[in-house]
């Protein structure tokens, strides 16, 4: 049955919902990473976080958590995207995305804010390696420029 209102799957590009939500699925381990690794460098400053519910409000509030604000701003506007009733995906939407990830996640030493810490956590936190690198491998290819044969 469709919802009122609701756009037809078939003038969305092939492949370009999937393409999201692959990018989306990638990115949600390497978010998950980077709190976990933030997270036990603030219990070594502060002491153990009491309750999932207290991390949640550390998180959305505490200064010490600010620098994830973009990544946990993009996760977000990708699940409103794939959510988007009215809207169908486009492959410049979704390039876009992908774009804004290959920015993002520049880590960079003497940087500021989000590619310091990232750099940081990189340095820090195999798991963080092994998530950026499984978001690195998907955002190589967009599908509006399609993949060279060798």
């Amino acid at each position: 049955m469709k919802e009122e209102g609701s756009i037809p799957r078939g003038r969305e590009p092939a492949g370009i919902r999937q393409r999201l939500t692959e990018l989306r699925e990638a990115m949600l381990p390497l978010h998950k990473a980077l709190l976990e690794f933030d997270r036990i460098g603030y219990e070594a400053t502060f002491g153990k976080i009491q309750s999932p519910y207290q991390f949640l409000k550390l998180v959305m509030e505490d200064p010490w958590f600010a620098w994830l604000a973009p990544m946990t701003q993009l996760i977000t506007a990708m699940d409103e995207m794939l959510d988007a009733k009215k809207e169908p995906l486009t492959v410049a939407g979704v390039d876009a995305v992908a774009d804004r990830i290959k920015t993002m996640l520049v880590a960079t030493e003497g940087g500021e804010g989000f590619s310091r810490h990232y750099d940081e956590a990189l340095q820090r936190n195999p798991d963080v390696v092994l998530a950026h690198a499984a978001v690195a491998k998907l955002i190589r290819v967009q599908p509006s420029r399609p993949a060279k044969k060798k």
